[in-house]
């Protein structure tokens, strides 16, 4: 039953949201399968075949508890654009990376466990900014970014069409969840000697600096 459960919920992904699934969770940094709470379940952590939460937009099946908190958004008096509290899909990554909500906070169940790598808090200052319009008017104004419309991705299409939400940059625009380009098991994601974590959850690799160059005319 539980491996019924399991190829349910991605085979709906798959057909439903075919731009949402591009790779193999299993060994990934969401892999949370071997946790005692999890019941075994690869999927369930954040994906429900039935009775899914629909409170949230852009939330394929969604079965995780989703976070309330207010975020402090990045400023900067040369950015163009104006990002906003973190909505969609962003809104789902920090669910846990916000470390207001459990991991282990899915369903029905309370959890206790919160995460600890990845965790970023509230102050999204810091980082790189999310939630906002990323357009061709966007790119002609800023002069240093490139036009979504119609540079190449890298990954088959345009920037707009690979990378971006509803027309908006969000944590998946550099981040795959499910992180395609691991096909190597544990070592994929970690070196042995220190257990470091490497970047395979970008959505290609950055070496030299080539993800940021997608969008940044530097």
């Amino acid at each position: 039953m539980r491996r019924v459960s399991q190829i349910c919920v991605l085979s709906m992904l798959v057909s439903g949201f075919s731009g949402e699934v591009r790779g193999e969770v299993r060994y990934s940094h969401h892999d949370f399968s071997s946790q005692g709470w999890s019941g075994g379940e690869l999927c369930v952590t954040c994906h429900t075949p039935h009775n899914a939460n629909t409170t949230q937009s852009d939330a394929p099946l969604w079965n995780h508890q989703i976070t309330i908190a207010s975020y402090t958004v990045y400023t900067s008096s040369t950015m163009n654009a104006a990002p906003g509290q973190p909505n969609g899909v962003s809104k789902l990554c920090l669910s846990c990376h916000d470390g207001t909500v459990a991991i282990d906070s899915f369903g029905t169940r309370v959890g206790t466990r919160y995460a600890q790598f990845g965790r970023i808090g509230t102050d999204l200052a810091p980082h790189h900014p999310i939630s906002f319009t990323y357009d061709s008017s966007l790119a002609a104004v800023d002069g240093e970014l490139r036009d979504p419309a119609s540079t190449p991705s890298g990954l088959g299409s345009t920037i707009a069409n690979d990378l971006l939400r509803g027309g908006q940059l969000e944590c998946t625009s550099c981040h795959d969840v499910h992180v395609e380009r691991n096909n190597s098991g544990c070592t994929g994601c970690h070196t042995v000697h220190p257990m470091s974590t490497k970047t395979l959850s970008l959505r290609k690799s950055n070496d030299g600096s080539a993800l940021c160059l997608t969008c940044h005319a530097k």
